[in-house]
């Protein structure tokens, strides 16, 4: 059973929602992955949102672009928390749909991210289970801890490279 849904409205948002699912994979979270247009098939849509939580999912990931109602239907169908990814467009530059994200009415709420925030909204999503789940904490302290012995490593080479800090 798949703890975390994601789902996009297009295979063009596959990048950056690749890179939700690789926080996921690294951090040993089961997911579902889907291309479900809202407005070209609102059908097999409602179905895979209202049957989400029967399906084991927790939290679901939703990217779109644009007006941006992928996230916001997820929410107002699915339980649980919803993450929204706004994509980066041509014509606003993921403006457009960040505003279409963050802007829900009251009671259905849409956690969100920045645009093209794929790996942010893994992240997000393995918090929020892992405020039930000891091991997945702690798998996620390690990975913090990770993420702050990188930029420690890549200090200490710019050090020995000869670069005299201020």
């Amino acid at each position: 059973m798949a703890q975390v849904g994601i789902v996009m409205g297009s295979d063009s948002d596959m990048p950056i929602m690749a890179k939700a699912a690789d926080i996921l994979d690294q951090l040993g979270i089961s997911y579902e992955m889907r291309i479900i247009s809202a407005h070209r098939e609102p059908d097999v849509f409602f179905d895979y949102a209202k049957s989400a939580e029967e399906r084991g999912c927790k939290v679901i990931i939703a990217g779109a672009g644009k007006a941006a109602h992928l996230p916001g239907m997820c929410a107002a169908l699915f339980p649980m928390p919803v993450i929204g990814i706004p994509m980066k467009t041509s014509d606003l530059g993921g403006v457009d749909s960040l505003y279409s994200i963050v802007q829900m009415p009251s009671g259905i709420p849409v956690a969100t991210v920045a645009i093209n925030g794929g790996a942010n909204a893994g992240i997000l999503a393995a918090k929020i289970l892992a405020t039930s789940d000891p091991q997945l904490l702690s798998r996620l302290k390690k990975y913090a801890e990770d993420l702050k012995n990188q930029v420690v490593e890549k200090d200490r080479r710019l050090q020995e490279s000869g670069y005299k800090a201020y």
